[in-house]
């Protein structure tokens, strides 16, 4: 029997013999310890292969009819059979989970748009210099894809057949290349458009637009991670990343630049403005000397639009309030003292004698002395004539702010930086640029499009998946891939997929029902309240076992059973649910990466040579997962890393 399958075994057994000792005996045991025997009973279910969804439907059945029957036996199974249906429909009419088949259905239009190849190749040629160039470069590929497409299974079978013989070719180390594939492979499961923050959001009820854009960055931050590892290491045991010959790194050249370079220069942009002026290069059509020219002037274009839109931000004017009160019908009353109202605001007259005619013929001196003033008040006012529109003064136009010294430092810097790049723009780097604008820049553009809509509040995530969708299919159409067979084999996965979300989720809900019922939850949360701990303490235990939990299983299985007990723990700690789920998706990069259950290994493995052992995989894995660690180590201590975006757009 094989080593893994032995672990599995000792696992479960585990799981059990915990299960009976620590509970009391059938005697003692109340319903809130058969919650407890459930959840174990159902870990040890998943890991003998049942399928997910259908076990924790059933045994979510079967303890709530137990829960049901402690109470009124005679309506235990109507009971049952009504929290089925209601739990059911509460997940069916759930709109989050509507952006789930859309984004899936985007995923596998990218897949099938035969994109990879050109991207891998692109990027292995424009990372030609850096050590470890084919596992930079395959990390990218990963990173880049899976975002696209988050369908980590897909992404690991793809490199595997692509990277995995180029890198062992090259002379890369089994277990360098191994843990290169997976690890890059599985960033999908964290930077968005990510169906695990998804379903996360719709279990512990936070928004997906926020844990998008809180997941951002922290996904940068760890493929940025495994970049580092692999340049040092490939920098201190050049053994293990051999660097690529000349031969590797030479760039075909076409007819026309091959003459430019020779007559004129070998740098992109004076040879071409050379070409274009001169009659040394009549043979070379001038269309295409305006088209290359163009091509090479896109990064200053984009540099200059970007700068010319934060400089417009940051010295937009500050609107101003017009000066006084504007009385409807009238004008504008040029100040608060042109118009004095009575003392107290809104109340009765002070008296009504002066309504009355006098009681005496002759008034007393004191009474027309006090009436005199009032009338010459009323009189005065009635002269005056209230300012109509044409008559108010108009204010003047507002001004820019000025211009922040930050905005010169950055301008001062991206142009030497573009000075610096087209210093060296060779003809070479010409030809890597434009494959890289036939393969990433379509993908980029695709991502920014998706997750720019959803971050900054033009559209829901349902919208901008389906104009993801959209935008599937129009690569795949500009790329000529796009045909009935291949939508209808989209079309199938994809509600294959979806499926089985909406499935599980069903039964999800139906456990967590039952284990609510049965009062396991109740029991946990007094346990956890009796230790006593600080946030840190408790945010240290449950990252712990989420990261154990990822060895015997996915992420799926995670977040749908355990997420509903650790969430109502959060207000009593104070902990952030967004911030919580952000380190949830970092943790659980383990679940496709940790034996016995790595199924990113298993992937790789099914497309890999016969030499390659999936003990060799498995190893490559492990300093891959220790980067992981790290990656948390860092977002708890720096939680602006994620809350940072989500802040400043929302907040």
């Amino acid at each position: 029997m094989r080593k893994e399958v032995w672990f599995g075994l000792i696992i479960m057994a585990a799981v059990v013999l915990a299960a009976f000792v620590l509970l009391p005996a059938p005697a003692q045991m109340a319903n809130g310890h058969l919650g407890l025997l459930m959840l174990a009973l159902i870990v040890v279910a998943i890991m003998l292969g049942f399928p997910t969804a259908f076990t924790l439907m059933g045994m979510g059945m079967m303890f709530a009819w137990i829960a049901y029957r402690s109470q009124n036996p005679s309506l235990a199974v109507q009971q049952t059979l009504d929290l089925m249906v209601q739990r059911a429909y509460s997940v069916m009419s759930n709109d989050v989970l509507i952006s789930i088949p859309l984004f899936v259905f985007m995923g596998y239009l990218v897949e099938r748009a035969n994109l990879i190849e050109k991207l891998f190749k692109s990027l292995h040629l424009a990372t030609a210099r850096i050590p470890g160039s084919l596992a930079v470069a395959t990390i990218v590929t990963c990173a880049v894809f899976a975002t696209a497409t988050g369908i980590v299974g897909a992404v690991v079978t793809l490199m595997g057949l692509l990277a995995f013989p180029a890198m062992l070719k090259a002379g890369y180390d089994i277990k360098l290349s191994a843990g290169a594939i997976t690890a890059g492979g599985c960033l999908g499961i964290l930077i968005p458009p990510s169906v695990l923050l998804i379903v996360y959001g719709a279990t512990a009820g936070v928004s997906v637009v926020q844990l998008y854009a809180g997941a951002f960055f922290p996904g940068i931050m760890l493929a940025a991670l495994y970049v580092g590892y692999v340049i040092v290491l490939a920098k201190l045991k050049p053994s293990l990343a051999p660097p690529l010959s000349e031969e590797d790194r030479k760039v075909a050249l076409p007819a026309f630049a091959q003459e430019i370079s020779k007559t004129i220069s070998n740098n992109v942009l004076p040879g071409l403005i050379g070409a274009i002026k001169g009659q040394r290069n009549a043979t070379v059509p001038m269309r295409t000397l305006l088209t290359h020219l163009f091509i090479v002037l896109l990064p200053a274009i984009t540099v200059a639009s970007i700068m010319g839109v934060v400089y417009m931000s940051v010295t937009a004017p500050i609107e101003r309030a017009p000066e006084g009160v504007v009385e409807m019908g009238g004008g504008i009353l040029n100040s608060a003292e042109d118009e004095k109202p009575q003392a107290g605001g809104l109340q009765e007259p002070e008296a009504e004698a002066g309504l009355q005619e006098p009681p005496v013929e002759a008034a007393s001196a004191a009474t027309a002395k006090s009436v005199e003033p009032a009338s010459a008040v009323v009189a005065a006012k009635a002269t005056v004539k209230p300012a109509t529109p044409a008559e108010a003064k108009p204010l003047p136009p507002p001004e820019r702010q000025p211009v922040p010294l930050a905005f010169w430092i950055a301008l001062a810097s991206c142009v030497v930086g573009l000075a610096i790049a087209y210093g060296f723009f060779n003809f070479a780097r010409l030809e890597i640029f434009k494959m890289l604008l036939g393969s990433f820049f379509p993908l980029a553009m695709l991502i920014i499009s998706v997750l720019g809509t959803i971050v900054f509040g033009l559209a829901t995530p349902t919208e901008a998946a389906a104009m993801g969708s959209a935008g599937g299919l129009v690569l795949a159409a500009a790329y000529r891939r796009l045909n009935i067979g291949m939508i209808r084999e989209s079309v199938y996965l994809t509600a294959k997929t979806s499926a089985m979300v909406c499935w599980l989720f069903v039964g999800s809900s139906i456990f967590s029902a039952a284990f609510a019922l049965l009062g396991g939850q109740e029991i946990i949360n007094q346990w956890v309240l009796s230790l006593n701990m600080t946030p840190i303490q408790f945010m240290v235990l449950s990252q712990v076992v989420i990261f154990l939990l990822g060895w015997p299983l996915e992420w799926t299985e995670i977040i749908v059973i355990f997420m509903p007990i650790f969430i109502p723990l959060l207000p009593h700690f104070g902990v952030d649910p967004l911030f919580f789920g952000l380190l949830v998706a970092l943790n659980l990069q383990t679940a496709f990466l940790s034996p016995p259950v790595a199924m990113a290994a298993f992937y790789l493995k099914g497309v890999s040579p016969p030499h390659v052992t999936l003990n060799q995989i498995f190893a490559g894995m492990l300093p891959f997962m220790a980067i992981q660690v790290v990656a948390i180590v860092l977002l708890y201590t720096f939680p602006a890393i994620g809350l940072w975006l989500p802040h400043t757009l929302y907040k």
